[in-house]
């Protein structure tokens, strides 16, 4: 009798390969679905650790491992304390560059506090399944109610710096506030101190940790693997969800330009769509395909892919596949419209492959590979 696991893998398999060849045409870069772990309840981080394991967020506030292709049944305990409410929870997990020689795990979660929730950083060593030398490195200066919009993706870049995406919590005049950390692209050192080099050090009216604003919720950060430069994706209002490649000191908008409208009635938010001394991003979708997770392909097991650009979509339920010539997008893919379920996040693994989580009570870890 074939295992469930089993089942589920041949399943998904003969999905893909109806996708692929329905009508007689051949995909240019066929794949295959293997499911690495499933019972993952709203998982939505993951990292590679240098041993094979994997580590895996879960919103409600667990941190999961797999090894050997299996979820361990425990828990990895020692996090800070995390409220899990709406949209917030335990996020996003990375590890430092240099994790071989410090063994640095950082993640980000909804961070209670004295007036609401906010989005926080910490660091932390991963010694069997617990967590040591736990330690704060970033805290939302205004916290506030609701669950909605932490943003909390994180990276770090080639020279070593950490950015942190924080949404505007759904107060969407807070993003253009530089003295409030809501709808901001954040810049540290790996251990919390600000650069001397970020945008408003010098100004004492601005929270020096900015490095750009005017952001509505980021919930997708990649760096380009050709450029080093740091790229985002973030959700608007019905449209205008937006790519932008994060410059220093840059407004990227929100709530005053906007290819998004209103929930109610569809009626117009700001100015527009264009204003000068705000950018404009690089692609857009409307309507909304309420984008997570995001990752340059820059594996070797799909060379069709190379550098291409892959978004997950929670509304629609599918994988969105971006080429790119230079930082124009010529070409727009979806794989796995409402095959998978709302795709969260999406990694290019060490072993060359690529990796999604899906956003269900019962979530997957599933491996994209070639046929």
């Amino acid at each position: 009798m074939l295992t469930e696991k089993l089942q589920t893998n041949i399943n998904l398999t003969l999905a893909v390969l109806i996708i692929l060849f329905y009508g007689g045409v051949v995909a240019a870069q066929p794949f295959k679905l293997n499911t690495i772990a499933e019972g993952l309840e709203h998982p939505w981080g993951m990292a590679f650790l240098p041993n094979g394991d994997m580590l895996v967020t879960e919103r409600p506030g667990r941190l999961r491992l797999i090894r050997d292709g299996k979820l361990i049944r425990q828990a990895i305990v020692g996090l800070p304390r995390i409220e899990a409410n709406g949209q917030g929870g335990l996020l996003d997990v990375v590890l430092h560059p240099d994790y071989l020689k410090n063994g640095w795990i950082y993640f980000s979660y909804a961070e209670p506090g004295s007036g609401g929730v906010g989005t926080a950083v910490s660091r932390a060593r991963l010694k069997g399944l617990q967590l040591l030398d736990v330690e704060k490195i970033f805290s939302m200066n205004i916290k506030s109610g609701g669950g909605r919009h932490f943003g909390s993706r994180l990276l770090f870049d080639q020279k070593r710096y950490l950015y942190i995406t924080v949404g505007e919590r759904g107060d969407k005049e807070r993003a253009q506030l530089l003295n409030d950390h809501a709808g901001s692209v954040i810049r540290l050192y790996d251990d919390g101190r600000i650069p001397k080099d970020n945008p408003f050090v010098k100004r004492a009216d601005v929270k020096a940790e900015i490095y750009s604003y005017g952001h509505r919720n980021p919930q997708g950060m990649s760096l380009h693997p050709q450029t080093g430069d740091v790229w985002i994706h973030e959700h608007g209002p019905q449209g205008g969800d937006e790519l932008n490649r994060i410059q220093s000191g840059n407004n990227y908008g929100w709530p005053v330009i906007t290819y998004g409208v209103n929930y109610f009635f569809g009626t117009k938010i700001g100015e527009g769509t264009h204003k000068a001394g705000m950018e404009q991003p690089l692609y857009y979708w409307v309507p909304s395909i309420a984008p997570s997770g995001m990752a340059f392909y820059t594996g070797d097991k799909f060379p069709r892919w190379k550098n291409n650009l892959f978004i997950g979509s929670l509304k629609f339920q599918l994988l969105v596949r971006l080429e790119l010539l230079g930082e124009k997008v010529v070409k727009e893919e979806r794989l796995l419209e409402g095959k998978l379920g709302r795709i969260r996040d999406v990694r290019t693994g060490p072993d060359g492959h690529l990796y999604l989580l899906t956003d269900e009570k019962n979530g997957m870890v599933v491996r994209l590979e070639p046929l």
